[in-house]
């Protein structure tokens, strides 16, 4: 926890959170992965793990013969995220079925291909346009039938909103717009997790 909070002083635009997610918001985000579109094993991509909460969820679903890559920019998360697969008891199993990435997603071959994507960042603090690259990349790295799994903090936008400069209000407004229309077009599941600080909506798109 205070390794998280440093990590969001340091850096909140990346980070985007006050703490950890909850166990509850992890296994809602990971709940959509025990569909198992494709026969053999399963490729799942993480985008911003931080310190692994919403990994543990991920790594509940996992089975025998399964990989998980996990694509994070900020190298104290990497580091510490090294640290969890060598020793903690819930991660060290899945070490050698994991490959941990120290680059954006934007970055990641686009010969990598995934059966599900579990999402952890901040859409909210993004440019638009950065929030639709960002989405882009998903659906050509996702495998048909394969969902996008990400939250958003509830009524996070009105509280930004609240608080914010007029051009600040304008870029949050246009990234709401841009969620909004994947959501409609693309959106399969969605679930408020109140087990979490503070409140949040698990979603999950499907692009096919």
């Amino acid at each position: 926890m205070l390794r998280f909070l440093a990590q969001t002083l340091r850096d909140y635009h990346h980070v985007g959170a006050i703490a950890p997610s909850s166990r509850s918001l992890a296994r809602a985000l990971a709940a959509p992965l025990r569909s198992r579109p494709h026969q053999g094993p399963m490729r799942i991509l993480e985008v911003g793990p931080g310190t692994g909460a919403l990994t543990r969820g991920i790594l509940e679903q996992l089975h025998p013969g399964d990989s998980l890559t996990l694509c994070e920019i900020n190298p104290n998360f990497v580091a510490y995220l090294e640290h969890r697969f060598a020793t903690d008891p819930e991660f060290a199993p899945w070490a050698n079925s994991t490959q941990i990435l120290c680059k954006p997603v934007e970055e990641l071959a686009m010969t990598s291909s995934f059966h599900h994507i579990v999402c952890g960042l901040p859409f909210n603090n993004f440019l638009p346009e950065t929030v639709q690259m960002i989405f882009a990349k998903f659906e050509a790295l996702l495998l048909p039938r394969g969902t996008v799994n990400f939250f958003e903090y509830a009524g996070i936008r009105w509280l930004k909103r609240l608080v914010s400069s007029k051009s600040e209000r304008e870029r949050v407004h246009a990234v709401e717009q841009v969620l909004k229309k994947l959501i409609s077009h693309h959106q399969v599941n969605q679930k408020l997790v109140l087990w979490n600080l503070p409140p949040a909506w698990a979603r999950s798109l499907q692009f096919d």
